[in-house]
């Protein structure tokens, strides 16, 4: 009777910066919980937030830096973490990757190396993406490469809130053309060096340092009344233009401006937990603009729809107000030292 031949060996996994994450069982952080207001915010902020407690850190900590987001005259600022305060709190760097082979080599060096790739990828290929852009359209967005494997043509990535695979056609579609002198450019790509200094002892202080800091680059003018000086010219547009540039806008507008201040809340949110006194008030309204964010974007369709800026003109003044309110509290409550900041 001829021998039956042993089963082969599990092929041993690919490196990873965190070899214990799994798609499969991967938990997103409470900050990516459906009962936020805005459980996705952009995906550099949201895969820095689950990169950083993957990591063991608090992500809430980095957050004070959305208090100087501005209406920049055709968008909200687009709120990424500074790599300063990533450095001061947890001791990473971010840092361009320079691209000059096959991407995937990159990639997989980097990965080798401890370093997590941060490179924009098409969102047509990206699974997690499923019922939006998956298969329907093409958007630039940046990933995070946790474990690369050329030769199952498998990719491990963070994106948006959580940690998700790609392999097969999608791998070698975004993978493949990727070398020199087959595109007229090469991706944006960077790395996260873990470890180039030490974590902030007392997170707490050091974010309340940064708070203040943020505070003192707060913007001169009330953000949403510099916006609501272009509501005319962004309905018309938005009332001739096609349903797709109503997406395109809102992310770039609404989205931004709510998820920042949810973000916001948040951080003064864990501040107070921590012990802070004084905060509530300007939680509550950083709170409240994450959520009037939310109803305005049905609103703002409307009013396109009828091309009448008068009906979000109100709800316009509402955030206003509460910007108002929120930067009293933080000034009465550090704006001295905030101030003396800016000045040196």
């Amino acid at each position: 009777m001829p021998a039956v031949p042993e089963p082969a060996a599990p092929r041993p996994l690919a490196p990873a910066v965190f070899p214990g994450l799994d798609p499969a069982t991967h938990r997103c952080h409470a900050l990516h919980g459906p009962e936020r207001a805005w459980p996705d915010t952009n995906c550099y902020v949201d895969l820095l937030v689950e990169v950083l407690a993957a990591r063991g850190f608090e992500p809430r900590a980095a957050l004070g830096f959305t208090l100087a987001q501005d209406y920049e005259g055709d968008h909200f600022t687009f709120f990424k973490m500074p790599a300063a305060d990533l450095v001061r709190l947890y001791g990473l760097e971010i840092l361009e990757l320079a691209l000059y082979d096959d991407l995937e080599a990159h990639l997989a060096t980097q990965v080798r190396r401890g370093r997590l790739p941060l490179v924009e990828l098409d969102s047509f290929h990206l699974p997690d993406t499923r019922g939006v852009s998956y298969g329907r359209s093409h958007a630039k967005t940046t990933v995070g490469v946790n474990r690369i494997d050329p030769e199952a043509r498998r990719l491990d990535y963070f994106h948006n809130a959580g940690l998700f695979r790609l392999e097969g056609d999608d791998y070698d579609a975004l993978l493949k053309p990727y070398r020199p002198g087959d595109l007229p450019l090469l991706p944006y790509a960077e790395i996260i060096k873990f470890d180039v200094g030490p974590p902030a002892a007392d997170p707490v202080a050091t974010a309340r340092v940064l708070l203040a800091e943020h505070l003192a680059r707060r913007p001169r003018r009330n953000p949403f009344r510099a916006w609501a000086d272009e509501l005319g010219r962004d309905t018309e547009a938005l009332a001739r233009r096609p349903e797709a540039y109503f997406h395109a806008y809102a992310f770039n507008v609404l989205r931004q401006f709510g998820a920042n201040f949810g973000c916001l809340q948040a951080h003064l949110a864990w501040l107070s937990e921590a012990g802070e006194t004084g905060l509530a008030p300007a939680e509550a309204a950083a709170d409240a603009i994450a959520q009037e964010a939310k109803l305005l974007q049905f609103q703002l369709a409307r009013a396109a729809a009828r091309n009448k800026v008068a009906e979000v003109g109100t709800a316009v003044e509402r955030l206003a107000v509460h910007h108002d309110a929120l930067m009293a509290t933080l000034l009465q409550h550090d704006g001295p030292a905030a101030d003396r900041r800016l000045a040196a």
